[in-house]
């Protein structure tokens, strides 16, 4: 089976700023600039430097020091945990008191820990709500308070953007599990096979260009694939619900063909490919991931080929510096993007040491459709449901 692609001599990528539309560059900050930061973690002295400034401009509500509240998508997910790691650890060295809430993926609950941030008086929120319709409430609660907020990969009215680059991360995916597929299987094959993507319908137009993104790099290496044997199912962002939908969904797929999977995040893949395991279908089975967080199972999955990398642990370095910079009236952009690179059994290592590289995986020569993918863009900037997130829309 080809199995991976070893990048060598690449460094991990950092967050890059999404330049189009701010009217104005970003400045650099103790070290920290997000249109050409390294991603890594500043030292305590910057961080705490950010706060004094921070607090010179804007002094802590409760008169002594910052609270910065985080409301975090799950906090028993490996995505959630992982993110909320890095952000404890720079609050942890900026000396300002971190408070954490977990929205348990319901807009409700989101809209209930609002308030009680409000009620806290928090000095700055960070969110990582999934449902779309609850986000102007989310944000007519701070906005009424007074506080201002960073929004991790679901954009929220008024608050700084910060996560994926969904265009292109699912572009990226799609076209690795097409050129995967068509190593694994042959091109006859594969085109009597089915593409079947875990969807995240609650979370809006946003995340939707990632699972767009995916069809349409899938399609872009495979122009002539039929369009009925293209699956969706919506995976509630969970493991266990991706799950059930595959296990309902598996009968449709004929014996015998290849079934490529990917989906929304790790997480939904994992749990397409346990019904696929689970029907006895695995070796017709090939996934791609998205979030590269699940390493175990890349690393020891053998049909759990590849994952975009969305690296949840160095959100941190980037979130905490960027509600410092807030608080502290220093320029920002309305977006920063995460930089993403294909995450394989062969080169896991390089970016998660603990994670063992296979020694003996197949390299794919895998090559990113440029051209198609700007063709797609420029689909994405006609679309009307995209109308006013221009800034979320890479140029390239």
């Amino acid at each position: 089976m080809i199995r991976a692609h070893r990048f060598r001599g690449f460094a991990i990528a950092a967050v890059a700023l999404l330049a189009a539309g701010a009217t104005a560059r970003a400045q650099d900050f103790h070290g920290f600039d997000p249109g050409a930061f390294s991603g890594a973690m500043l030292s305590a002295d910057q961080l705490k430097a950010m706060v004094a400034d921070a607090k010179a401009a804007t002094p802590p509500r409760n008169g002594s020091g910052y609270v910065i509240g985080f409301a975090n998508l799950q906090r028993d997910i490996s995505f959630g945990v992982k993110v909320e790691g890095g952000i404890k650890a720079n609050a942890d060295a900026a000396g300002v008191e971190l408070a954490v809430a977990d929205n348990r993926l319901d807009g409700p609950t989101a809209l209930a820990n609002a308030e009680s941030f409000v009620r806290r008086n928090a000095d700055f929120v960070i969110e990582f709500q999934t449902d779309v319709n609850f986000g102007p409430a989310v944000m007519n609660q701070f906005d009424t308070a007074g506080i201002k907020v960073a929004a991790i990969d679901i954009p929220m009215p008024n608050a700084t953007f910060f996560g994926a680059n969904n265009p292109r991360s699912g572009f990226m995916g799609g076209s690795y599990l097409a050129q995967a597929a068509v190593a694994e299987y042959g091109a006859d094959k594969v085109g009597q096979g089915y593409l079947v993507v875990g969807e995240l319908p609650q979370s809006g137009a946003i995340p939707a260009m990632r699972t767009g993104g995916q069809v349409a790099g899938f399609q872009a290496e495979l122009p002539n694939f039929p369009a009925d044997h293209i699956l969706k199912i919506d995976t509630k962002n969970t493991l266990q619900e991706s799950f059930q939908q595959m296990s309902n969904l598996i009968g449709r797929i004929p014996a015998g063909v290849p079934i490529m999977v990917t989906a929304i995040n790790d997480q939904a893949a994992t749990g397409m490919l346990r019904a696929t395991q689970q029907a006895g279908r695995e070796a017709d089975t090939i996934v791609v991931g998205m979030g590269a967080d699940e390493t175990e199972t890349l690393a020891k999955e053998p049909r759990f080929v590849a994952s975009v990398g969305y690296f949840p642990e160095r959100y941190g370095n980037y979130l905490i510096p960027i509600a410092l910079a807030t608080l502290a009236n220093k320029p920002l952009p309305p977006a920063v993007l995460v930089n993403h690179v294909m995450v394989t059994k062969a080169n896991i290592c390089e970016f998660y040491p603990d994670a063992a590289c296979a020694k003996d995986a197949k390299v794919l020569d895998y090559k990113f459709p440029q051209e198609a993918f700007a063709k797609h863009l420029a689909a994405l900037r006609g679309l009307e449901e995209l109308k006013g997130y221009e800034t979320l829309i890479p140029k390239e």
